[in-house]
């Protein structure tokens, strides 16, 4: 299976035309995967946390929304073989926990949602342990071998997260030009297999304190990266654009 990095969207992603069709488009494309494991910015917890893995339920992990976007569900199976694959392949290094009741929250349900819209593949969410990209790419690389396996290995996140670019978009101000400058850093620097460079990009990346005033949905990237380690060719663009004006820039590793 490929491992794959996705922009979530928010829940008002329900109400959009395209990004749900681009989703749906990138699913027909993949190999069917026999389970899917999540890293999404919306849960991060050290060590490593297994969440649910029978009844799955949803955590609704946002606020003042209207009530309609509280009442969507998701009754995907849960993957307790995976779960304990995960055990088996980070327990080594560090130990893992478990929080048996901790569902999926919306950086894993929204694009599944579109995905996999049946809710027929088994989903394990698991917690994101660092912002430390070394450590992520580390934990990718522990968990590649699932991808032999036939598990989708997911980093779920938004290639761009600026609030306040949300705020001058809906006031009628043009898209910043701040975003689309890290938003072209970030594609260059994958499409150039540029590992050193991406993990020192508070260094390298412009206007990335604009871009992410907090980078929990950056670093997921990592995760991908290192289930990928040993794949020559750079991930591909599988979705791109730009959504209530930030990048939607999606990207699979084969």
């Amino acid at each position: 299976m490929p491992a794959i990095y996705l922009g979530h969207g928010a829940p008002t992603l329900l109400d959009d035309e395209v990004w749900p069709r681009e989703l749906a488009g990138w699913a027909e494309r993949l190999p069917r995967p026999k389970a899917i494991l999540v890293v999404s910015a919306h849960w991060e917890s050290a060590p490593v946390t297994i969440g649910a893995t029978t009844s799955v339920p949803l955590v609704y992990d946002f606020y003042g929304f209207p009530e309609r976007y509280y009442r969507i569900t998701y009754p995907a199976p849960g993957a307790p073989d995976v779960a304990e694959r995960v055990r088996k392949l980070l327990g080594g290094a560090t130990p893992v926990h478990e929080e048996p009741t901790r569902g999926l929250d919306h950086g894993a349900y929204m694009p599944l949602l579109f995905m996999y819209p049946d809710a027929d593949v088994p989903v394990l969410q698991v917690s994101m342990p660092s912002e430390d990209p070394a450590a992520l790419v580390e934990m990718g690389r522990r968990l590649a071998p699932l991808r032999d396996e036939g598990v989708l290995i997911m980093g779920s996140g938004f290639m761009t997260h600026s609030f306040d670019a949300i705020r001058q978009v809906m006031a009628g101000r043009p898209q910043p030009q701040a975003l689309v400058e890290f938003d072209r850093w970030a594609a260059e620097t994958l499409a150039r297999r540029d590992l050193d460079a991406l993990m020192d990009y508070r260094s390298k990346a412009p206007a990335w304190s604009y871009a992410h005033r907090t980078v929990d949905h950056f670093v997921p990237l990592f995760i991908a990266t290192g289930a990928a380690l040993d794949e020559e060719e750079p991930p591909g663009t599988a979705i791109e654009g730009f959504w209530m004006a930030n990048s939607k820039r999606s990207v699979e590793f084969k």
